[in-house]
């Protein structure tokens, strides 16, 4: 019996375990889709609790599989739970989970890249986006294979403020390789420092929660970065993601993007060389010392040394000569490559090898 004043916490009925319902629908991890199943519980709840208190909250929970996740959540005493599945062999299992859950649990069987967000929760939780985060959450336990395109989609929502932002701040809690995870919280000097560090951090405060051991997950996750035998086990990361009220560059994602991606091209040289390839060649040398001046950032700092002003002072100053000169925008140095390499091919030239090495590396 309840405490008086108290409401009952929600409980689940008795159900099959996660390795029974596996057995029941002879569910299979698909390794071509990165697949891994969660089956301790104590785990899964581990993982949601990240995503702070939860009760009477809306979630949207990315991927449920067979449903372990899933349980903790509505343990948690959520108000709603949206469950996007793109794989039909989960849905029976979490049918029963639902019916398990009168009211409670709604499915959609579709993919999370092309699923629209904006429609996912009821419109009286938005909030403003200068005031505390919405009652809304999403969590994950991502496959490999999508979730680096997933959270550069998310992050991008984030600056414009739409798909699941379009109710204000809302919180993320999903699951990464480890190495993608430090990648995402890495700080300047950090060998881990990417691309992603700073896409990620110039618009969420990002948290990475906790590792849980490859032995966990069931088959162990496999590292796809690496094509040869024996295949390397890898451990998850559990990251948590709040977007920030101000973003720390405050410039469209789609130039902070190129500028970012373009320090990163050479990370194993000086910044400069990466800059570079922001200009077309006539007047590269001239327009990539301007910027750098402007910007007031050392030519000779590797691109993981650079802190997030320094990116910022970058963009800025790259958005000041775009205005200016709105061809540079549009300029694509691999494009640029590709037309040289063509030009050579027809004149029969072997070319230079500096411009080989650096198609190889793009």
């Amino acid at each position: 019996m309840a405490a008086p004043g108290k409401v009952a916490a929600f409980r689940l009925p008795p159900l099959p375990t996660i390795g029974e319902i596996i057995k029941l629908f002879r569910l299979k991890a698909l390794k071509q889709l990165s697949q891994n199943f969660l089956l301790d519980l104590r785990l899964t709840d581990k993982i949601v609790k990240q995503a702070g208190e939860l009760k009477n909250a809306h979630v949207c929970e990315v991927g449920p599989g067979p449903g372990g996740i899933t349980r903790s959540i509505l343990s948690a005493g959520v108000e709603q739970l949206l469950l996007i599945e793109k794989d039909a062999r989960f849905i029976p299992g979490l049918q029963m989970l639902s019916e398990a859950a009168p009211g409670k649990v709604r499915i959609v069987h579709g993919d999370i890249l092309t699923y629209k967000m904006e429609k996912a929760f009821p419109k009286h939780l938005k909030k403003s986006w200068d005031d505390e985060p919405p009652d809304i959450h999403i969590i994950g336990n991502l496959p490999f294979s999508v979730s680096t395109p997933l959270i550069i989609k998310w992050l991008e929502n984030v600056s414009k403020r739409d798909g699941p932002f379009i109710y204000g701040r809302t919180q993320m809690t999903l699951t990464f390789q480890k190495e993608v995870g430090e990648r995402l919280t890495a700080n300047p000097g950090s060998s881990q420092r990417s691309r992603l560090s700073i896409m990620a951090q110039h618009l969420c405060t990002v948290e990475n929660c906790f590792i849980i051991p490859g032995q966990a997950f069931v088959p162990k996750p496999e590292n796809l970065a690496l094509t040869f035998k024996p295949i390397c086990k890898v451990d998850v990361a559990v990251v948590h993601f709040t977007p920030l009220v101000q973003p720390k560059i405050e410039q469209p994602f789609e130039l902070v993007e190129k500028v970012v991606q373009s320090v990163f091209q050479f990370r194993r040289k000086y910044c400069f060389r990466g800059i570079e390839t922001l200009f077309p060649e006539n007047g590269r040398l001239k327009r990539t010392e301007q910027l750098m001046m402007t910007a007031n950032v050392d030519p000779t700092l590797r691109p993981f040394q650079l802190s997030m002003s320094q990116f910022r002072n970058l963009c800025n100053a790259y958005r000041k000569m775009c205005d200016e000169d709105p061809s540079l925008f549009v300029f694509n140095y691999r494009e640029e490559l590709r037309q040289k390499k063509m030009t050579r091919s027809l004149l029969g030239s072997t070319g230079q090898p500096e411009q080989t090495e650096e198609e190889n590396q793009l």
